[in-house]
């Protein structure tokens, strides 16, 4: 179960290393890539299309919870984990994370937009287009998760995860609903 103390924590410490890192002359001036980066990329990356889909259903009766929709997406990635050799379960999981962080998400921009009219869109993206990129970067995140089994399963995986969610956020400065939704999305990515 997703702990708010653990991402309260994950959050701090972010902050902490992001200004580390802009420290010329620290250890942490030119850090290693962590080996879990692509999977923290890869979450980013399917974050950041929250606010698309948020644009999408902005002033429609389509809901925030789609439960058609997440249960075919569980479905999809726990196919393809197994036709990878990965644990389906593992893939449902993490993606469960990651459909709970987009609606994080999504949830932070109608309360803004509830509040702030102005900053509302205009526009309204096309979802089934929006849908086709999610669905591209659910596939290289399943294939992602089958190449970094090793690294997931060790007690190393929570540091390296935190090196590697610190060097996105350093490289995406996400404000703080995105960090937060960042963090919920790979809480389950380490098995150890």
């Amino acid at each position: 179960m997703y702990s708010m103390r653990i991402s309260t924590s994950l959050i701090c410490t972010l902050t902490a290393a992001g200004a580390l890192l802009a420290v010329p002359g620290t250890a942490a001036a030119a850090p290693r890539s962590s080996p879990l980066r692509p999977m923290a990329s890869l979450a980013a990356e399917r974050l950041a299309t929250a606010d698309l889909v948020a644009a999408a259903k902005w002033g429609t009766d389509s809901p925030i919870d789609d439960p058609a929709r997440e249960q075919q997406v569980l479905d999809s990635v726990a196919a393809q984990a197994e036709q990878l050799g990965a644990d389906p379960d593992d893939a449902r999981r993490v993606f469960r994370d990651q459909i709970a962080a987009n609606k994080i998400v999504q949830r932070g921009l109608f309360a803004r937009w509830t509040a702030h009219p102005e900053q509302a869109p205009t526009t309204r993206p096309d979802l089934n287009v929006v849908r086709q990129t999610i669905n591209r970067i659910n596939t290289d995140l399943v294939r992602t998760l089958a190449d970094t089994t090793a690294e997931r399963t060790t007690p190393a995986c929570g540091p390296e995860l935190v090196v590697a969610v610190v060097e996105v956020h350093h490289e995406k400065h996400p404000d703080l609903l995105h960090t937060g939704a960042l963090v919920r999305s790979v809480a389950s990515v380490c098995r150890a």
